[in-house]
Formats: structure tokens, C-alpha cells, sequence
């Protein structure tokens, strides 16, 4: 098989962008959401409207930005709110289309873990916590998480539940009174994952050009629901690679 053109990094950020459609309210966070984002925005969804933790809405950040209070990020924007604009008003007025996350942790019902993880001789390291994660994943329309396909990040049941998914089989979620609709994709390295939502179980998709069935199994911490046919996940174009590498990240400091 021929070496790909393109990186992990860039067919995450290409599968991402596919996956949002044009016209939705997307809350995105840093690093490769805003750049699937971005790609999006710059190919078949030009009407999104991308929406930071911090309020500001329908940016189109002018560089890479390094944090949401970084001004490069808010170039274009055409509304300034707050924290409680985003998480308040748009969430619980069902506003939101997609929340777009990153986690440390996936489980196999949609769980995200991002405040802590067990270490060598019991001990725990802890990280940055929620942040606006909770509100996004109890309230969103869908939620789209994006992160490396490893066995110890893609685990039976996280060490610590920071935003809700499903929460266990038969999607309990829905007897909690949480308004969001749930997990709805996870977007890495090795393939794309979506869920079985009257189960709130996570469900294999398609595979990256390269990577092999047992490969991503193998990485796996949990048994993937799957059909018994399983498409390719269809790789980068050309026009995205270029937009990715010359117009939205053209350091790669996220890819």
C-alpha cells in the first residue's frame, strides 16, 4: 500500500469537518475542533457559526489561537458574550448543535474523563477538570470528541466521569433529565465511532486507509459494537489538505 499523503492529525481533522453541516451552532474548543471546524467552514459549511467557552460567536480565528482569551481567535466575530452567554443562554435554550471536545478518557458509553488519572504506586494526577466540558456534553444537541484511539484512553469505564455520555447501558442519560442528546461521534486516529444511542453503547464506523481491523480492536478497552462490513474512512482532498496546511494551521501547531 502506498505511503499516505497526509497525517493522522489532518484525516482526523478531515473526518471531523465531514461530519458538521452547514448552518449549525458548533461550541468548539482548541486545538483540532477549532481546525475541523475551520475546514468545515471553509468547504461545505460556510454558515456555521463557531462559539468559544468564553461568548465569543462566529469567529474565524486569523492564526492558530493558544487559549480562548487569545485575540487572534476572535478575529471576525460577530457577537461578544461570557461564560454564561455560552454555557447559560445557548445551551439551555437548546441552541447547540454540536459540542466539539477533547477528553484524556472515552468509555465505551460515552463518559469523559478530563480532571484525573491513576499513576504508579496509587498515585493520581490530576488535570484541568471540566471547564465548560459538562455543560457542552449535558446539553448539546450532539457531542463530536476527538483524541488519540489508545487502549488506556478508550477504556470499559473511565477513572472519573467529568461529562456525561450515556452513562450505562440502555442510555440512562435519558432518565436524569440532562437535555442534550448525548455522544453522537468519536473522531481518532485510527478510525471513526459513532453510538447505538438506545443502548448508549459505542459502535465502530469506518477505519482509516492503512489501519487495520485488529489494530484498532487491539487498542481498544472495550468490545465495539460493529457491522459485519466496514467502510474506509475517506481521506483528505487535496483542497483540504491545502486549506489545512497553507490557510487554517500553516504551523501545525495542531496537526
Amino acid at each position: 500500500m502506498p505511503e499516505a499523503n497526509y497525517s493522522k492529525g489532518e484525516i482526523m481533522a478531515a473526518a471531523g469537518a465531514r461530519e458538521i453541516k452547514d448552518g449549525q451552532n458548533i461550541v468548539v474548543g482548541l486545538g483540532l475542533p477549532q481546525v475541523a471546524a475551520l475546514l468545515a467552514k471553509n468547504t461545505h459549511a460556510p454558515n456555521i457559526s463557531m462559539i468559544n467557552e468564553q461568548g465569543v460567536v462566529g469567529f474565524s480565528p486569523v492564526d492558530p489561537a493558544v487559549g480562548m482569551a487569545d485575540p487572534r481567535m476572535w478575529y471576525k466575530a460577530t457577537y461578544f458574550n461570557s461564560f454564561i452567554g455560552t454555557l447559560g443562554s445557548f445551551l439551555h435554550r437548546g441552541k447547540v448543535d454540536i459540542g466539539f471536545l477533547g477528553a484524556l478518557e472515552v468509555d465505551q458509553f460515552g463518559n469523559m474523563n478530563s480532571t484525573m488519572v491513576g499513576g504508579p504506586g496509587n498515585t493520581i494526577r490530576h488535570f484541568t477538570g471540566s471547564g465548560g466540558a459538562n455543560d457542552i456534553a449535558s446539553l448539546a444537541k450532539n457531542i463530536m470528541i476527538i483524541m488519540r484511539h489508545e487502549k488506556r484512553k478508550l477504556r470499559a469505564a473511565v477513572q472519573y466521569i467529568t461529562s456525561p455520555g450515556y452513562l450505562g447501558e440502555g442510555n440512562l442519560r435519558q432518565s436524569t433529565g440532562l437535555k442534550g442528546g448525548g455522544p453522537w461521534r468519536v473522531i481518532t486516529d485510527k478510525a471513526v465511532l459513532g453510538f447505538d444511542r438506545a443502548r448508549g453503547r459505542m459502535k465502530l464506523l469506518s477505519i482509516h486507509p492503512g489501519v487495520e481491523l485488529d489494530d484498532v480492536l487491539e487498542n481498544t478497552g472495550f468490545e465495539l459494537l460493529r457491522d459485519e462490513q466496514l467502510p474506509a474512512t475517506v481521506p483528505p482532498t487535496a483542497e483540504e489538505l491545502k486549506l489545512l496546511r497553507e490557510v487554517i494551521d500553516p504551523t501545525g501547531m495542531y496537526i
